[in-house]
């Protein structure tokens, strides 16, 4: 299927912000697709970088905010990187700019110790 890969009825790429919903105490939060695309059409789960409102000014941190279609700002966390089951996304928010995916693959690598 490649880009633009089915999940649960969904069309899910690398990029996408999506409500997931996740077993109590954490419930439904947005979360960041970061799985390459390729994947989407031959894997059950996916991984994602959790979005917070919990803004430390960290430089794994990447501000988020309305004009990427969330209700209030926070941070993609990429200190706070999951694998879940595709089963977990509800609904796409929006598509983030290439910009800003550049902006979380650069807190990707320090995140994980990688170099550029």
């Amino acid at each position: 299927m490649g880009r633009g890969a089915r999940t649960r009825g969904l069309v899910v790429r690398r990029g996408d912000i999506y409500w997931a919903q996740f077993a109590a105490p954490v419930g439904k939060r947005p979360v960041v697709l970061v799985t390459r695309d390729a994947g989407y059409s031959i894997k059950a789960r996916v991984t994602v970088v959790m979005v917070t409102r919990t803004i430390r000014g960290l430089p794994t941190e990447v501000r988020l905010g309305p004009a990427q279609g969330l209700p209030k700002v926070g941070v993609a966390n990429a200190d706070e990187l999951v694998t879940i089951p595709r089963t977990t996304l509800r609904e796409r928010i929006a598509t983030l700019s290439r910009a800003k995916l550049d902006e979380i693959d650069d807190a990707l690598r320090f995140a994980l110790s990688l170099k550029a």
